[in-house]
């Protein structure tokens, strides 16, 4: 697997912070047992739906609570800045890149915000299956549907988790998420088709 992209330093709480987020997207389950496709942008689009879900839950903070997510995703994209060079990309289409990069968060952001705050589920397994299986209506299988189903519960479980940790927790390093249930995947596989539900990016 890739594993061994996305590798910050921890320096300060900020980057204590960020690496735990990037240790949440890599694990193993999502790309073994939920249909995650186990590349670049695969792991791209599961840091994004774990800042998301940290932000969702600092936003309603204080200042210094609010201040340190918008760091960390500044980590983030000074993260991304960076392994772009190290893969070989051109100093000048990096800018470019990162523009994309920058319009694919705060789209799928607000899908996930969107969903969380309505606790439509069917919304937030949608948004999965196009942003990250990069899936168009009627091109999906069982098991996709079935994993993007899988990753909604446990966004929706980690973000009923992370309400109750105290913020001084989230903010020294300390992000707790939900259990992974692979075995949920199989049992899900006869349920209605979602991959029309809403339609944000």
């Amino acid at each position: 697997m890739i594993f061994n992209l996305f590798r910050p330093k921890a320096h300060d709480p900020v980057d204590l912070i960020y690496l735990d987020v990037v240790a949440k997207a890599r694990q193993p389950g999502f790309y073994l047992d939920f249909s995650v496709p186990d590349t670049v942008e695969g792991r791209f689009e599961m840091i994004i739906l774990h800042l998301a879900l940290l932000f969702h839950r600092l936003r309603n903070e204080d200042e210094r609570a609010r201040k340190a997510a918008q760091t960390v995703v500044e980590a983030f994209f000074n993260d991304m800045d960076r392994s772009l060079r190290e893969m070989g990309i051109g100093d000048t289409s990096v800018p470019k890149k990162m523009k994309k990069l920058g319009k694919a968060y705060n789209g799928r952001s607000l899908a996930y915000f969107k969903a969380l705050d309505e606790d439509d589920r069917d919304a937030f397994s949608a948004a999965v299956l196009r942003n990250v299986m990069a899936l168009d209506a009627g091109t999906e299988t069982d098991a996709q549907i079935s994993g993007a189903r899988a990753i909604a519960d446990y966004a929706f479980a980690t973000a009923i988790l992370m309400q109750s940790l105290p913020v001084s927790d989230i903010l020294s390093g300390k992000l707790q998420t939900a259990p992974l249930t692979p075995t949920s995947v199989a049992d899900r596989s006869s349920e209605p088709d979602l991959a029309t539900a809403g339609d944000e990016s």
